[in-house]
This record gives structure tokens, sequence and C-alpha cells, in this order.
């Protein structure tokens, strides 16, 4: 028996995504002004919001965001220590540290530029006098030196159970290390590790073949609570920052990709529709992880030995669409409270979103803390978070697919300058495509 469908997985997945969309909005129509549709049927009355919104759309998104988040430990501790224990050069590990956190940074720095660039031209925030009902509670993030000394762990198993990626990477790479110096034991380990990898990955492939129910489910529940009328009174906020978004990732990252690899932009970004919209669905990067690193080994033809680090590496400090979001904020916020800031106020802002980025990675509400240090840090009120936290979600969901897509994007230069890039398999707009079928036959 044989799952493949004639539709290619792209083409399902955004088939679900628009139904479930189109479902959240009938949905939406059908409620009243309790925010909820009975139907009456004689002997009782069905909660249209109870039975399908908060019942089986939200157990359908749940369990399907559940499913990919369960694979993120195993996939990267797996991924990682095959790709370190097969490096002949243990120098190559410092290198694609270097490199692929400069990249990261720099990326991060354009994208708050390019943010705040264009809140100052399009100015959203210019004649909006909004006052707050609701305050924002800012958690306190951890200083650089706490996340550095934090990345080791004193539990292994207790960072796994956990999900501290940082410490889940740190732990890889060095039992990876030691693999590659252990000789013979080492390389029988290896190759029960290249198994589990083999596994792991065709149990994504399977959640792949899943994902356009799960994103009909996530896309109908979240459509039925959207606010237009929010969304109208920040539209110029809303759509500075999707502007920002888009400028760069069409724009950035396939100027960056070309002149620093020489790889085709086009066939890159056609390559990463998947990944974009498991992010977009899901609003995780780590969530989305598992897809992101086959698409950058299988589709992209990055070497697993590189792949394996910078894409964990990327989803955990990567925030490239969150620094857009901070950018566009801040100004927005400093306009609606009629603060002039100055030019070194902007300076410092840039710099503080783009060292927060490493410096609160693997904290819960990453986003919000991050943009409250930045408002802190020039003097603006932290209660103004709570203006535009009523559009977030939406942006999140935009700003999560521009994060995964700078990940892929660092992972092909990255491997491209060591050799790792296979540029037949990335140049090949078939790719991969056998993976997404799952073959059920016996023989």
């Amino acid at each position: 028996m044989t799952t493949s469908s004639s539709m290619s997985l792209t083409t399902r997945i955004m088939i679900g995504m628009l139904a479930g969309i189109t479902v959240g909005w009938l949905f939406k129509a059908l409620f009243n002004d309790s925010g909820d549709f009975l139907l009456n049927l004689g002997f009782f009355e069905l909660s249209f919001k109870n039975f399908f919104v908060d019942g089986l759309f939200h157990i359908g998104g749940q369990v399907f965001v559940a499913s990919l988040k369960m694979l993120v430990v195993p996939l990267v501790f797996i991924s990682l220590v095959c790709g370190t224990c097969s490096l002949s050069d243990p120098s190559k590990l410092g290198r694609l540290g270097g490199k692929s956190i400069a990249l990261y940074l720099l990326t991060t720095a354009i994208a708050i530029t390019i943010a705040m660039t264009l809140a100052l031209i399009i100015s959203p925030g210019e004649g909006i006098n909004m006052p707050t009902t609701s305050s924002f509670d800012a958690k306190q993030a951890p200083t650089l030196v706490d996340v550095i000394i934090n990345m080791f762990p004193t539990n292994p198993i207790e960072a796994m159970a956990s999900g501290n990626m940082l410490q889940v990477i740190v732990f890889a790479l060095l039992f990876g290390i030691a693999m590659a110096l252990s000789g013979e034991s080492g390389k029988r380990l290896a190759a029960v590790f290249d198994d589990l990898n083999t596994v792991i990955l065709k149990l994504v492939t399977i959640l792949m073949n899943l994902a356009p129910y799960g994103v009909f489910c996530l896309m109908a529940k979240l459509f039925s609570y959207i606010e237009i009328a929010l969304i109208k009174k920040l539209i110029f906020y809303f759509f500075t920052v999707v502007a920002a978004l888009f400028i760069h990732a069409l724009v950035v990252y396939p100027t960056l990709l070309k002149s620093l690899s020489g790889l085709n932009p086009k066939m890159f970004l056609s390559k990463m529709k998947d990944a974009a919209l498991f992010a977009f669905s899901t609003s995780s990067s780590s969530a989305t992880m598992p897809v992101t690193l086959e698409t950058a080994t299988k589709k992209l033809g990055a070497n697993n030995k590189v792949a394996s680090f910078t894409v964990p590496l990327g989803a955990t400090i990567n925030m490239d669409g969150t620094a857009i979001m901070q950018g566009v904020a801040t100004v927005f916020i400093a306009q609606v409270f009629a603060v002039d800031l100055s030019f070194s106020d902007y300076l410092m802002v840039i710099l503080t979103a783009t060292l927060a980025s490493v410096g609160t990675a693997g904290v819960p509400g990453v986003g919000l803390i991050m943009l409250a240090m930045v408002l802190n840090q020039v003097g603006l009120p932290v209660e103004g978070i709570a203006i535009i936290m009523g559009v977030d979600r939406l942006l999140d969901m935009t700003r999560t697919a521009v994060n995964v897509t700078g990940d892929c994007m660092v992972t092909c230069v990255v491997a491209k300058s060591e050799g790792e890039l296979n540029e037949q398999v990335f140049n090949d707009k078939h790719a991969a495509d056998a993976i997404e079928d799952i073959h059920f036959d016996k023989k």
C-alpha cells in the first residue's frame, strides 16, 4: 500500500491552511454576542464553540504541535552527535560555530535596522492616542554571563526532559567529540547513531504527511478568535511589521545567499515553502526544527555535519523576525506616547536587540522579554507592549517563518564555505520529493 498523492506536500498544506482559515472565519461569523453559536436540537443544545473550536480543532492542533515537539530533542541530539563524531578535523567545529554565530548576529542587526527605518518612514504610531486597559509584567531576562554558565548542563537528562536546547547542543557536541576520540568503540556506536538518525527522519516524514490536517485545525481555531476590529486600529503597525518581514525574507536573505555563496536564491526560496508553512502554522522555530533540518539536508544539500549544528543553533539564537517586531514596536510605542528618540537611542536599540537575541536564548516568551529590555534601555514605558499584544499572535506566525528561512540560509552559506554542500541536490528542483511519500509495501 502507498500513501502517495498526485498533489505535492506543499499543495496539501496550503489547502489545509486555506480551508482552516475559511472555516475559522465562518465560525467567527456564526458566533453571537456571547462569543458562541448554539444549535437547538430539541433534546439538547450544541455549542459550536465548545464542540468544534475548543474541542476538535484545539485537540487536533495541539496533538500535531506536540508530536513535532516530541521529535526535537532526540532529533537534535542524534543528528548533532552523528555530525560531530564524523568531523575529521576538530578545529572545523570552531569554524562552524564562529561563522554561524557571526552570520546570525549580522542578519539580526540588518533586520532591526530595516524595521526601524521603515517604521520611521511610515510612522505607524503618529496621531494615535490609545489608552491601555491591560498591563504587561516583564519577566527578568538573564544576563549574558548567566546564559554562558547555564549552557553547560549539570544533568544532561534533565536538560533533555526540560527541552533546554543550548544544554542539549553542548552535551551532544561533547559526546560526539568523545566518540570520535574513542577508536573502534566510537565507530561501533556511531553506526548505531546513524541508524537511529535514519529512523528519526522517517518519523519526521510520517508527521509531514499528517501536516495538512494539523495545519487545518490550528488555522481554524486561530481565525475563530482573531478580532478584526483590533487589527484595523493597529493596521499601520501591523502592515509595517509584515512589510519589513517580507523585505528581509525576500530581499536580504537572497542577497546574502548570492553574495556569500553564489547559490541560486530562487531555487532556495522555492525549496523553503514547506518549512515556512510549518513555521507559520506552529509559530515555533523549535517545533518546526525537524522539518527545517530535513529541508536543509535533503532538499538544500547541506551535509548533516553542518546542518545538525547550524539549524538547532539558529532555532535557539536566530531572532530576525523578533528583531523586526522590536524595531517597529519601539518606534510605534515612542510615537504613541510622543517620546522623541535620538539617533544614539536608535543605535542602542539595534545593539541591545542584536545581543539580546543570544542573551535571552531559551527563555519562554523571548520576544516580549527582549522587547521589554529594549524599551527599558531607551526609557520607553514597558506598558506600551500591551497595545500590540492583541495582534502579535498573527505577526508571530509570520516572523517564525522568517526565522526558519534565515536558519536555512545561514546553513547553506556555512556549508558552501566548508565544502559540505551538495550543489547537485541544491539545484535539483525535485530533490527529496520521493521522501514525502510513505510506502508500506510488504515484500
